[in-house]
């Protein structure tokens, strides 16, 4: 047991000493932080404000005058502050507060300038045919942009005879317009033609909002014994991300441990290791000491994330027994994939003849991304439970059950941590037989079934 404790020591000081394993894990916090930074200025409107002509053939003769006065720049940055200050009433209280200190004109220089829009009325009887081509007329660089061209249909104001619902518009657009066009024509529409039908029916319109305005209240998480705001975009990604710890922490020690099996093979420095100590010494070493070097990334990067949290005051939002299970289940999911990257690792002479058998393993590994968005959704259905009860991807599958609104019964967890366990049993068995024949086999690489008729052998 000395030897193996001694091989890991090697094999995680050779690791974290290492100046590409140090940058390596300051680089995802730098690019998530150069995102933050980088992404609001190149999503920046300023310098591409949209200019140009809109066609209009209102058969009502109602929704013109509405159109025009939606469609001017006060109108369109007014509805564009509303709707930033909207879908800031469900954001966290820290970036409420933050934000609420911000003018509008703050906001406004955020979202960019406002499309300049100018409206020309066409006659109502008006060919739609014939009016198309004027968007495709190519006419002086300094004549405004013919953006688009607006149909009102006729009933689009009072019903057809018969009908109960509304008309509404038809909309023609050059090629390769940008679609912040087509968005705003029809946010400014929409105000046009409510209006529009308002009036018609004799209505107040700001007595009709006030009845259908319903405000949504935020709700309330309940726990044992405490109480907090509901984060709804919190609570819909913080599976993703427990996942993604999961499949991340793994894939960092096994390729690591994949490629150095696969190096000291085929330079022959594994032979001089075998006189000191046995094979599954060795292996056993190499897993352990990949093992904590992957914990001290995860470990980094779950800090990273409680502090952030902290700092927002949304550390209340995470469980701390979260942070229990994603030890426990990492532990058990490294064990299964470790063993199997270092029994491929030692079957084969190169990285390249490693492709074959590692397909199956990766895809393996990276299924819980492709069932995350059921099991989130639906943590306690049939086909989430048989997923966190069959190996090797329960693991996975009963975090993203664990960290979702529901969590699973305190059973059906303790199942899938032993069906975890026994199928790293079975795992670091098989693997030890193929790394105990296989680590001094040079020529073919072997398949599949060699590998099989390995372990039976050994």
């Amino acid at each position: 047991m000395k030897r193996v404790w001694l091989v890991a020591q090697r094999e995680f000081v050779a690791a974290v000493m290492n100046k590409g394993f140090v940058i390596g894990l300051l680089v995802m916090p730098a690019i998530v932080a150069l995102l933050i930074v980088v992404m609001p200025r190149l999503m920046n409107t300023q310098g591409s404000q949209i200019r140009g002509e809109v066609a209009v053939i209102d058969p009502t003769g109602q929704v013109f005058d509405g159109l025009q006065a939606g469609l001017t720049q006060e109108a369109i940055t007014r509805r564009r502050t509303e709707g930033a200050r909207r879908a800031l009433e469900n954001a966290p209280g820290p970036v409420r507060t933050v934000a609420g200190e911000s003018s509008d004109s703050a906001i406004e220089r955020a979202m960019g300038a406002a499309p300049a829009f100018t409206l020309v009325q066409r006659p109502a009887t008006a060919d739609v045919q014939i009016e198309k081509r004027w968007l495709t007329e190519a006419g002086p660089e300094s004549a405004p942009r013919h953006l688009a061209l607006v149909v009102i249909r006729p009933d689009a104001i009072t019903q057809a005879a018969g009908q109960t619902e509304y008309g509404g518009y038809d909309i023609y657009i050059p090629e390769n317009t940008d679609e912040r066009v087509e968005t705003t024509i029809f946010d400014a529409l929409r105000e046009a033609l409510v209006s529009a039908r308002v009036r018609t029916h004799n209505m107040d319109r700001a007595q009709v909002e006030s009845v259908m305005r319903v405000r949504r209240a935020s709700s309330v998480t309940v726990t044992a014994g405490t109480e907090r705001q509901t984060n709804v975009g919190f609570n819909r990604f913080l599976p993703f991300i427990f996942a993604g710890l999961l499949v991340f922490g793994i894939m960092i020690g096994g390729q690591t441990l994949l490629t150095q099996v696969i190096e000291e093979k085929s330079s022959r420095v594994v032979e001089v290791l075998l006189s000191a100590v046995s094979p599954l010494e060795l292996m056993a070493g190499k897993i352990l000491g990949q093992m904590a070097v992957s914990m001290l990334v995860l470990a980094f990067y779950v800090g990273m994330g409680l502090l952030l949290l902290m700092s927002f005051a949304m550390l209340g939002l995470i469980e701390p027994m979260l942070i229990v299970y994603l030890v426990l289940f990492f532990l058990v999911g490294y064990l299964v994939f470790a063993s199997v990257f270092a029994a491929v690792g030692a079957a084969v002479n190169e990285m390249r003849e490693a492709q074959s058998l590692m397909t199956p393993i990766m895809l393996a590994l990276m299924a819980p991304w492709f069932f995350a968005t059921p099991i989130g959704r639906d943590p306690n259905s049939a086909f989430s439970v048989a997923m966190s009860l069959v190996p090797p991807v329960n693991t996975f599958a009963m975090m993203i059950r664990l960290a979702s609104t529901t969590p699973p019964p305190l059973w059906q967890v303790g199942l899938s941590l032993a069906i975890g366990v026994g199928s790293a049993v079975l795992a670091m068995w098989f693997a030890a037989k193929i790394f105990k024949v296989g680590l001094l086999m040079h020529g073919k690489p072997p398949s599949m079934a060699t590998l099989i008729r390995w372990a039976r052998q050994a």
